[in-house]
């Protein structure tokens, strides 16, 4: 790939005329001017980052397994050992000071990121436990919680040291799982209070992370990158506790669950075109599948209900992929102007 600066350079060597420098430019700039719904997030920069990553995992469970093995007494045999996550977390961030903030390897520092976090939450967790009354059972939300809030520092020191964006991600997580456990610790006999609060946690990530994405409508930089994975985390949380609310998951839906269902999916879909991002869509799939499947077994079609939902989902998925762009034009359009010009442009020209 040529810079500007091999451009310049090549013009004042006389290889190219400045009007043959500015037609390269103008090519390159309209081959770039595509639709920014394509949602591009950097995972690989080649097979090295698998390579690496596959080489990280073994090496982390190689120490998990060496800190199980230490208890200082804390712990009995039998038992985890908290110095395990130590191992993890050290080793983690250890590795993320060559192949993050030196090489910027993305898959790898994933990996590294959730491992550190995961480390230290998982210490947390094993050192708070014994120190709290029926921790198993009344004081689990507690345990919840206060590991909560460790991941939720570790994971702000990470970004400080090496801003992998899918960090702010799990800081999110790690906020939503302090409220959640103080609640479900005081309020421990609701049943219905956990997808309550998952819901409200969901929203509160999506506000966020509508925060990173209209700060960058071109999607050019890092904010892109880190709205993507905030939008990740919370569209599950989202679509998982509002289907479990409406009783999806408790045995065959009926007709009007099955078409609810269906609307609150048609919803997602609009809401994912709007703001372009599919992973509403995505991660309540599982639960128009289900849905649609019970709705053809309630027609009669009950030995090819399986294959009819998936020919209607994978063709309508297929058409709206096909036609994202489109779609999406004419959704944004008919909003109001105040709103859509805070949304991602329809096209990187705009940018």
């Amino acid at each position: 790939m040529y810079s500007e600066s091999d451009l310049q350079d090549a013009v004042a060597a006389g290889a190219l005329t400045p009007a043959s420098a500015q037609a390269l430019r103008d090519h390159v700039a309209g081959l770039r001017a595509s639709s920014v719904d394509e949602e591009h997030f950097r995972l690989l920069t080649g097979f090295n980052d698998i390579f690496v990553a596959i080489a990280s995992v073994i090496l982390l469970v190689a120490v998990a397994g060496l800190g199980n093995e230490v208890h200082l007494g804390i712990t009995t045999p039998h038992q985890p050992s908290f110095v395990s996550g130590l191992f993890v977390a050290g080793t983690a961030w250890g590795l993320a000071e060559y192949f993050t903030r030196r090489l910027r390897m993305a898959l790898p520092s994933i990996l590294l990121l959730l491992a550190f976090v995961g480390g230290i939450a998982f210490t947390a967790a094993l050192l708070i436990g014994p120190m709290i009354p029926d921790a198993q059972n009344d004081g689990a939300g507690l345990v919840a919680s206060l590991a909560g809030l460790s991941a939720a520092i570790a994971a702000w020191f990470h970004w400080r040291r090496f801003m992998v964006p899918i960090t702010v991600a799990a800081g999110a997580a790690g906020a939503a799982a302090i409220v959640g456990g103080l609640a479900m610790w005081l309020i421990p006999f609701s049943h219905t209070l956990p997808f309550i609060l998952l819901l409200i946690a969901g929203l509160a990530i999506f506000t966020l992370a509508m925060r990173w994405d209209m700060s960058d409508p071109g999607r050019t930089s890092r904010r892109s990158d880190v709205a993507f994975w905030l939008h990740l985390t919370a569209a599950p949380m989202i679509a998982h506790s509002l289907f479990q609310l409406l009783g999806i998951t408790h045995g065959l839906v009926d007709a009007g669950q099955a078409f609810l269902v269906i609307l609150l999916y048609l919803a997602f879909g609009l809401v994912a075109l709007a703001i372009d991002r599919r992973a509403l869509l995505v991660s309540s799939l599982a639960y128009v599948l289900y849905a649609l499947y019970s709705l053809f077994q309630k027609v009669g079609a009950v030995e090819l209900s399986a294959a009819l939902t998936a020919l209607v989902i994978g063709g309508t998925l297929l058409l709206l992929s096909a036609f994202w762009h489109r779609a999406r034009a004419a959704i944004v359009t008919g909003l109001p102007p105040a709103l859509a010009s805070r949304l991602p442009y329809l096209n990187r020209a705009a940018a």
